[in-house]
């Protein structure tokens, strides 16, 4: 439990950042209130004193709004000043783009270790983060700019409306479970997860902030790192589904446990959740083995979180509303008249005939005229009738040779229509990623351009090495898919493609996708049909095996096996 009690320190004094200056506390009331990238939670119990020491604190640097940094970053708005260290709401001038900057001083106790985090934190490249753009020792300061994102909400925020529908806590917890996992196989823990590290964006995806950077600035550190992260996963789904934080203290806008009573199941304090939820939720934050009597095991690393997701049965997003057609609006029709209301309710009415002529000229001359229309009629039937018995004679020796050509004509199956693609990301279900950055070359109309795949030491199965290696392309909305064609860049031996139907651009696990399709190809092209009716917004392309790409002279041996696709592209 000793990691569950750290967690707890980490929120006890959750009142706000603490202005060192009355012009900070200006700089701080004006900004946090109302900016999503506001970092909000006071770290006084942790991590502020020890490498500084009494009499060591390093003063805030002199900054002000409208300050360039490298001629570039110019300051707009400070959302945090705490312990001789402030972050900015920035603009790059550069690439006209908001960005948020931390600052410290060059002499600051932590400024090395902040460095070392954030050049480390940027090679990771993973999306699922908010990226570290650049980390710059200059003029006695040293500052970290990172991506800005305006249309993320933070989980916080997104609480204080109450708390989240089983499929949207499903999501974050698959999520960030998963970039966490990819983040400790590099080596970087956060140690500072929590309601308002974690924002989604407009597109529905979870990403997280200040990993490794935020625990830098502040001195904290972890002799078991997976453990706390686990554990913070494990706090933040518990505040999804119930709206309160696992612990006696407030923290995040959300109010705590009540005393006395200790951590008790997420179930067990807010009706209707989901039991599996629940159960998931105590297995990451109880994760010393208090969770025996519930019959499963805790969750100590990241990486077994992912497991125990990949092993619930998937929760499903609710259907839709059925919102009912409006009411038919009648029409009027009355004898002698007709036509639709007029606004007022009162029908439009159409002129009267023109009364019969009642004289016994105008009888006679009726009759006349009605006795020649009958005439006319009666030789005009006979000369049609004559004409087509004529037409059917000529038509009857053509008439077989033609049925089968227009019986074809008429049933002939529609088209498969191609379905654009939205956007891309490679999945990674085990190790490290292959091309990252690179899935766009996949439908970019480019056949030149191209995703590969790493070199593998032996082949065509990349298993064991792997389970496979791909990348999951959003279609913009759920389509009924009936083939993916792929450009392939090598040949020979043979390379096995598999579809997947996925949940989100980024899912949690291959055992959470259902597979619709596989194939097998020797040659440059792989077709992969359907074998499954489905619709999904999320489709994974999936190398199961690929193959040896020839010898390398420079090497005097094999290149290896490995594989690139140049161009994908989907039909329904």
């Amino acid at each position: 439990m000793a990691e569950r009690s750290t967690a707890a320190v980490d929120v006890a004094d959750n009142s706000g950042e603490q202005p060192l200056t009355a012009k900070a506390d200006q700089s701080t009331a004006d900004g946090v209130a109302k900016n999503p990238e506001r970092d909000t939670d006071s770290d006084k119990a942790q991590g502020s004193g020890g490498a500084e020491g009494p009499g060591r604190k390093a003063s805030p640097p002199e900054l002000h709004s409208g300050h360039k940094l490298a001629r570039r970053y110019r300051l707009e708005e400070c959302v945090t000043r705490l312990d001789g260290f402030s972050s900015w709401r920035a603009v790059d001038e550069k690439l006209r783009r908001a960005v948020g900057v931390h600052v410290l001083p060059a002499d600051h106790p932590r400024a090395r270790s902040v460095l070392a985090a954030a050049r480390s934190s940027a090679l990771l490249g993973d999306p699922r983060f908010v990226q570290v753009l650049d980390a710059v020792e200059e003029n006695d300061l040293v500052y970290v700019v990172h991506e800005w994102l305006p249309d993320a909400t933070e989980l916080s925020t997104l609480l204080a409306g109450g708390p989240l529908e089983p499929h949207d806590a499903y999501q974050m917890v698959s999520q960030v479970a998963s970039a966490m996992a990819a983040a400790h196989r590099e080596g970087l823990a956060h140690l500072r997860l929590n309601p308002n590290a974690v924002l989604r964006a407009s597109t529905g995806q979870w990403r997280i902030r200040g990993l490794a950077v935020n625990a830098a600035l502040r001195g904290i550190s972890s002799d078991t790192p997976q453990r706390t992260d686990t554990e913070a996963i494990g706090a933040l789904l518990y505040a999804a589904l119930t709206q309160r934080w696992p612990y006696e203290s407030d923290a995040y806008g959300l109010a705590g446990l009540p005393k006395d009573i200790g951590l008790i199941a997420p179930d067990q304090v807010r009706a209707g959740v989901h039991r599996g939820l629940s159960e998931l939720a105590m297995r990451a934050l109880v994760n010393d083995g208090a969770t025996a009597s519930r019959h499963e095991a805790p969750c100590t690393t990241p990486e077994e979180l992912v497991k125990a997701i990949g092993e619930m049965p998937r929760i499903r997003p609710p259907e839709p509303a059925f919102t009912a057609p409006p009411e038919y609006q009648r029409t009027t029709y009355q004898q002698g008249t007709y036509g639709r209301q007029t606004p007022h309710g009162a029908p439009q009415p159409i002129a009267s005939p023109p009364p019969p002529l009642q004289s016994r000229t105008g009888k006679a001359l009726k009759w006349a005229v009605s006795a020649l229309l009958i005439a006319a009629l009666g030789l005009g039937s006979w000369q049609l009738a004559d004409a087509l018995m004529d037409h059917s004679k000529k038509s009857d020796d053509t008439h077989d040779s033609q049925t089968t050509d227009n019986g074809d004509k008429n049933h002939a199956k529609p088209k498969p229509k191609p379905i654009s693609i939205r956007n891309s990301q490679e999945f990674v279900a085990e190790g490290g990623s292959q091309n990252r950055g690179s899935e766009p070359k996949t439908y970019d109309g480019n056949a030149s351009t191209y995703w590969k795949t790493k070199s593998f030491t032996a082949g065509p199965e990349i298993a064991p090495l792997k389970p496979g290696v791909g990348i999951v392309y959003d279609l913009g909305s759920a389509r009924k898919l009936s083939t993916a064609t792929l450009d392939l860049r090598y040949a020979g031996d043979h390379t096995t493609v598999e579809l997947y139907a996925a949940d989100s651009l980024t899912p949690a696990s291959l055992d959470s996708m259902d597979r619709i399709g596989q194939v097998t190809t020797t040659g440059t092209t792989a077709t992969v049909k359907v074998t499954k009716s489905v619709k999904t917004q999320y489709v994974l392309v999936w190398l199961t095996a690929v193959p040896n790409s020839g010898y390398d002279s420079t090497l005097y041996a094999s290149a290896g096996w490995k594989q690139a696709i140049g161009e994908v592209k989907f039909t329904g």
